[in-house]
């Protein structure tokens, strides 16, 4: 592992790598001696909403119900980002998306005719991040990822390939990308057939499982549904059609069919572990990206969805099972993607190399149910993102309180800077407290600024050559 050790240069930072690895050494007698493998299961754009677990009678996911009912169902799970490949690199990474100047998805938006010009941002995770895989393999881990990566210097071959997965610590890997004309070989994708890849990244994660059934393994099952395009076999979606409720607002039967898919596929994998006798020991985590988009399915209660730092683009669903995790053990506690990162290390007992890690360890209230540390969480955007219209922004959640801080007002010296929530009493951020609440306000504006000050987020600048 000692490649992999940051310098450490200050007092404080030795001080944190020595109590971390104090706790590793206590969590290998709290937590078994044996290291769990490790499965995380990552769906794209799929929303709390769309789950049976988190109250949804339209979604059918029982497969996904049944694991929160055999371990932690999370009630306020957010995502690092509302898009895509900053959340992916925070779970890599443990490392928030402005730390990484990772804000964006890779190809993001290209336009420059707004207000305010957009950062330069890192559009792609560098080789030198330490990943979670290369601190697993470091550790006598099998390591794999299959599926949706979007971390490269571009989408598909051949200019993502000096970035892909195999760059950063998997030992098998199986890239995919979302549905097309045509597969890589040739073979024509049409909605008739497995087009989001699921079946086939689940097939290829049970025979890893299964050949590596008397090792340890990590394993990241990256799934490209329910991005769009949204297709579906037609009688899947007929099924869904014929429902009572397939003509309420935000009930859409072809994405019922595709959640449905992805659910059926969780199980099949599930089931595999299960069947090899490998899941008392094995964690088995479940999350989203981000939330769904609004272009196609309602957030309700939230607000909202995908590309927003509304509620209804950053709250995810995030679902983990371990057999020293209490069945039906429901966690209020706001938690971030960033976390999954030293929680994984603590529930295996490796010491975390890097101290400049963003998330907290969750093995305490996992397993103990201890209270997770105080702490505030940011989100960072100063981007314009073209499909779902969300502006430049930076976001804090202290306690029940959510500011938002929209950047074009701000810099231009207009009106409407802030809007302030109050998440327990108004989950779907329909009253702006701004104005009510300035004092509130002022305290969280405090906080943004010193917290991106700390991390050094990026800025957009005026655009001195807009035209209206």
């Amino acid at each position: 592992m000692a490649n992999l050790l940051p310098r450490l240069n200050s007092r404080k930072m030795k001080r944190q790598f020595v109590v971390g690895v104090i706790y590793v050494l206590l969590s290998v007698v709290c937590y078994g001696q044996k290291k769990p493998n490790i499965v995380i299961v990552v769906a794209d754009d799929l929303g709390v909403p769309l789950l049976g677990c988190y109250g949804s009678s339209f979604y059918k996911t029982p497969n996904l119900d049944r694991l929160a009912q055999r371990g932690a169902m999370f009630t306020n799970a957010y995502a690092a980002a509302a898009v895509c490949s900053p959340t992916r690199a925070a779970i890599m990474t443990g490392k928030h998306p402005a730390r990484l100047h990772l804000t964006d998805f890779i190809s993001g938006n290209k336009s420059t005719n707004y207000p305010l010009v957009q950062p330069n941002w890192q559009k792609y995770l560098p080789t030198e991040e330490i990943t979670i895989a290369e601190i697993f393999k470091q550790n006598g881990y099998e390591t794999a990822f299959f599926g949706k990566w979007n971390l490269s210097k571009a989408r598909t071959p051949p200019a993502s390939l000096s970035h892909n997965p195999n760059h950063q610590g998997f030992n098998e890997t199986f890239a995919t990308y979302k549905p097309s004309k045509k597969f890589p070989l040739g073979k024509w994708q049409t909605a008739e057939e497995d087009a989001h890849s699921v079946d086939t990244l689940t097939n290829r994660a049970i025979d890893f499982v299964q050949r590596n059934k008397d090792a340890q393994f990590m394993l990241v099952l990256s799934h490209n549904s329910i991005h769009s395009p949204i297709i579906e076999k037609e009688a899947s979606i007929r099924k869904f059609e014929h429902q009572p409720d397939a003509s309420e607002d935000g009930n859409n039967p072809t994405v019922a069919a595709m959640v449905q898919r992805l659910d059926n596929a969780f199980g099949r994998l599930y089931s595999s572990i299960k069947d090899l006798d490998l899941l008392e020991n094995t964690v088995i985590i479940f999350c989203s990206d981000n939330g769904a988009s609004g272009s196609y399915t309602k957030q309700t209660p939230y607000r909202k969805g995908k590309g927003w730092l509304y509620e209804g683009g950053i709250r995810v669903p995030l679902l983990i099972q371990w057999n020293d995790i209490k069945e039906n053990t429901i966690i209020d506690s706001p938690v971030v993607s960033m976390d999954l990162f030293p929680t994984v290390l603590a529930l295996a007992s490796i010491v975390q190399p890097n101290p400049l890690v963003d998330g907290v360890n969750l093995a305490p209230i996992l397993v103990d149910n201890q209270p997770l540390p105080s702490r505030d969480l940011y989100w960072h955007y100063p981007h314009y993102h073209k499909g779902s219209g969300m502006l430049p922004a930076s976001v804090v959640r202290s306690g029940d309180y959510k500011l938002i801080q929209w950047h074009e007002p701000k810099m231009l010296q207009q009106s409407g800077v802030y809007e302030l929530y109050n998440l327990r009493e108004d989950v779907s951020e329909s009253t702006n407290l701004a104005t009510k609440l300035p004092e509130k306000t002022k305290e969280l504006e405090q906080y943004l600024e010193k917290w991106k000050s700390k991390i050094g987020a990026q800025q957009p600048l005026i655009n001195v050559n807009y035209k209206q």
